[in-house]
């Protein structure tokens, strides 16, 4: 049965929870834009994906900008909120605490593969206890031990001026409104905002727009060259899969060989139009 997409963003839900005999379990919401996840916590590891739209992950005083090429790893345990940027499918794997693919108690940026990606579209669409549900959780679990990780955050200050502006050019990042602007808005001078930004977060405040941008326009990029490939029928060659385990090949390379096949459709299609 395919899974349940929720329109809401009511946590603390406990109809799909992992476990030893189903490590992996999906939770689908398709949300609008500047809808909240409040902060919560989990005695499960989730791997935060958007198939389509952009979220806004948040923990501790560090903030992620997740396009659909990327994917966000939360340890069990550790508190997080996720916030829409724009009208968002969510889609978050749960790994049960036994089959967590990394170690520690940080978050981890993880690159999405056209594998990966696929995987998880499969997954919402399984038979609960099948073999086939089975074979796709262990293959996912194979693919983000092997994800590509990215040193890509944006640190967020702990000072509540200072955290309030930051939050809120995240929210616009094409705000034209510069530091003066912002100490008459919060009630402090330019010179006392200039110097917590330095304190806080050990850079300037354009040095700190610079970085915010930085990590935008790289995704917006990436988002691009991928639908592009889409469009004209472009997709990873069979020989990624040269990694993956011998009984699970199979399976990896009838659904990226499903995709290249849509992908060629879909291009046919637009030309017929």
């Amino acid at each position: 049965m395919p899974a349940q997409i929720l329109t809401h963003t009511r946590i603390g839900l406990l109809d799909v929870v992992p476990d030893a005999t189903h490590p992996v379990r999906l939770r689908a919401r398709n949300l609008e834009a500047a809808e909240q996840l409040h902060a919560h916590s989990h005695p499960w590891g989730q791997v935060t994906y958007a198939a389509e739209g952009v979220l806004r992950v948040s923990v501790g005083n560090s903030t992620w900008i997740v396009p659909p090429l990327r994917a966000i790893w939360i340890p069990p345990l550790v508190e997080h909120e996720i916030a829409t940027m724009e009208k968002s499918q969510l889609r978050a794997l749960y790994v049960h605490s036994d089959s967590v693919p990394f170690q520690g108690r940080q978050c981890i940026v993880l690159e999405v593969s056209t594998l990966l990606r696929e995987l998880i579209a499969a997954l919402s669409q399984v038979n609960e206890d099948s073999q086939r549900e089975s074979l796709i959780s262990q293959l996912i679990l194979n693919e983000l031990a092997e994800a590509k990780t990215q040193a890509i955050r944006i640190a967020l200050p702990t000072e509540k001026r200072l955290h309030a502006i930051c939050q809120a050019l995240i929210e616009t990042p094409d705000s034209n409104t510069t530091l003066a602007d912002w100490a008459q808005q919060v009630g402090a001078s330019e010179r006392t905002l200039a110097r917590l930004f330095e304190r806080d977060l050990g850079m300037t405040f354009g040095q700190w727009r610079q970085q915010t941008g930085a990590c935008r326009a790289d995704d917006r990029a990436r988002h691009a060259a991928v639908a592009g490939c889409g469009r004209i029928g472009l997709c990873q060659p069979v020989g990624v899969f040269r990694d993956v385990p011998q009984n699970l090949r199979a399976v990896a390379i009838d659904f990226l060989h499903a995709q290249e096949k849509l992908a060629r459709h879909q291009l046919r299609d637009d030309n017929v139009e």
